[in-house]
């Protein structure tokens, strides 16, 4: 199944939205903003300061660290010639993939729970290493429902796009894959290891997509042709999308108004808790004033460091 999303044609977009590609400044970076630093800022200014500022730890998940094996395949897979770009050829690279993942701190303890024989020992417990790569595998074989690889030679795999806008504001962000047809039109493509959202939430799944969107035509001069969402989770879908100019223009405009709240909020040291139903995968319930917790004293010295600007008192190094 595929979601097409279109948005309405435009006449003529205003002067303002022809825009050349913005120059990169020679003057030191300031901090950026990425695609997920700005969801976690509209989801919950306090969890932006956890993650960003304090740099607070945070728990794997599997769901998670399955999700970095998947790319890690689909990345590796267009390496290798397009005939052997095949289900059975991407599965072979499934455990190469793993060996240097499992190697990371804090991937092997996800799974000590299982008893030898792979079964769960609680009804918390997490699968077996076995189970949870075969479940890895059906996700990278989904992919091959969607697209065939082998008809595809992509540009840019895992690629880091960035941008100082005009005010000086730094977008970062990687791309899963960039394809670019003999025309010069550019399609951006992610991979989601779960299920197509439902339509109400469809924007916000394309927030991230019109990020590299936004950072590409910056970047390019060139808005992209088609922004592209592969669903492996669930039966395979796919959404897709076409911005327009004028459209990245305004939601420039957004990431700009975003950029200026968090700025705020560091100078006064402010960031508000958000109470919603994804509260129950936060980390950080214990620091929370929603939950009865006391978030620590707001690090002047560390946002400084990192080159904000506070109106905190900074102790001298």
């Amino acid at each position: 199944m595929t979601a097409m999303v279109q948005t309405e044609p435009q006449a003529d977009a205003p002067a303002e939205a022809v825009a050349p590609p913005v120059e990169e400044p020679s003057s030191p970076r300031r901090p950026s903003l990425s695609p997920s630093r700005a969801a976690d800022f509209k989801t919950c200014p306090l969890l932006y300061r956890f993650r960003t500022i304090d740099r607070l730890p945070e728990k794997k998940s599997l769901a998670a660290v399955r999700g970095t094996l998947v790319h890690s395949v689909l990345e590796r897979l267009y390496d290798l010639p397009p005939a052997q770009r095949t289900p059975e050829g991407a599965l072979e690279l499934l455990e190469p993939a793993w060996s240097e993942l499992r190697e990371e701190p804090g991937i092997a303890e996800l799974f000590e729970v299982a008893d030898d024989a792979g079964a769960e020992t609680d009804v918390n417990a997490p699968e077996s290493v076995e189970a949870w790569l075969a479940s890895a595998g059906k996700l990278v074989e989904k992919y091959f429902t969607l697209e065939d690889p082998r008809r595809l030679q992509p540009e840019a795999r895992e690629e880091l796009v960035e941008v100082t806008l005009p005010d000086g504001l730094l977008l970062r962000g990687y791309v899963d894959r960039l394809d670019v047809a003999p025309n010069g039109a550019l399609r951006v493509v992610d991979y989601k290891t779960g299920s197509m959202p439902r339509e109400a939430f469809e924007s916000k799944a394309l927030f991230q997509m019109k990020f590299y969107a936004l950072v590409l035509w910056r970047t390019r001069g060139v808005v992209a042709a088609q922004l592209k969402l592969l669903y492996l989770g669930g039966n395979g879908d796919a959404l897709t999308y076409a911005p327009e100019e004028a459209e990245l223009v305004r939601f420039e405009r957004t990431l700009l108004a975003i950029w200026s709240a968090i700025e705020r909020a560091v100078e006064t040291g402010e960031f508000r808790p958000n109470k919603t139903r994804l509260c129950g995968w936060c980390d950080h319930q214990a620091l929370c004033p929603e939950f009865g917790g006391t978030p620590p004293p707001f690090p002047a010295e560390a946002a400084a460091a990192a080159g904000w600007r506070t109106t905190l008192p900074v102790t001298p190094v």
